[in-house]
């Protein structure tokens, strides 16, 4: 296997792709993403504790324990689970209001999709430059999320021009590709770029999504938006960034400074 090493640090040389996760990544929406999800549990919540149920508030730190990175019904299952919660699970057709785990996915995507409309969507800085000069040194790239958001969150942040595929939670339905932490929709994006997993990067900001790229084999790039840099090293990351134009910093940069 060739080595996309110099000290912590990709080469350019020995790179056939890159593959980005979309939300906390290139798109500042994982934080609306958080807003949903907490909205839709602290409702549901104080609703099951007008019952006389006992359930332990919806925190920041169930985001990042049950759901980031994962498929929306697993996230729903997920945090539903850990207040065990049992809800059948219901199917796609279910009414947004209704009380299935279906119904309830349905329900925070709306809720998602309100916020996107109504405050739009940030690219994080570097984000737009980064897909720039991977297109001038003619790398492909992909996006590759959990989201079925996908295409729309990219529109709206005005990047989707500028990747050359995209493969979400509407692509892995319709493949039969399992999410994240599978490595799946990884192997299923290198596949359609031709690119081999042991030379193409993934980056990611979830841990769920650093243990994809791992059990892939390819070489992972965590961003730090949060869920801490000890964590992503330890869910597999061989290397954590705070900023997208770390990426290739020697390539980009042949002189960086030695400060």
């Amino acid at each position: 296997m060739p080595s996309m090493l110099d000290g912590s640090v990709v080469r350019v040389a020995d790179c056939d792709a890159v593959l980005f996760d979309l939300d906390g990544v290139l798109t500042d929406t994982a934080a609306v993403h958080e807003r949903a999800w907490r909205r839709l549990f602290t409702e549901l919540f104080a609703e099951c504790s007008g019952r006389d149920l006992q359930i332990q508030p919806y925190s920041p730190a169930d985001y990042y324990t049950h759901i980031d990175g994962k498929p929306r019904l697993a996230g729903v299952s997920a945090v539903l689970a850990s207040r065990r919660i049992e809800l059948p699970l219901g199917n796609s057709s279910d009414h947004p209001a209704g009380m299935t785990v279906h119904a309830l996915g349905q329900r925070k995507n709306e809720m998602f999709l309100q916020m996107v409309d109504d405050d739009g969507v940030a690219a994080f800085p570097g984000a737009a430059e980064a897909l720039d000069w991977l297109g001038v040194q003619a790398i492909p790239t992909a996006v590759v999320s959990s989201s079925q958001n996908a295409e729309v969150v990219l529109r709206a942040a005005t990047l989707r021009h500028k990747v050359d595929l995209v493969v979400d939670g509407v692509v892995a339905l319709r493949q039969g590709l399992a999410g994240k932490p599978q490595p799946d929709t990884y192997l299923y994006a290198a596949t359609q770029l031709g690119a081999n997993p042991s030379r193409t990067v993934v980056v990611e900001d979830a841990c769920s999504g650093v243990r994809a790229g791992q059990a892939g084999g390819f070489w992972v790039v965590g961003i730090d938006r949060g869920a801490g840099r000890e964590e992503l090293l330890c869910n597999g990351a061989d290397v954590v960034i705070d900023e997208l134009d770390e990426l290739f910093a020697y390539d980009r940069d042949p002189t960086p400074s030695a400060d």
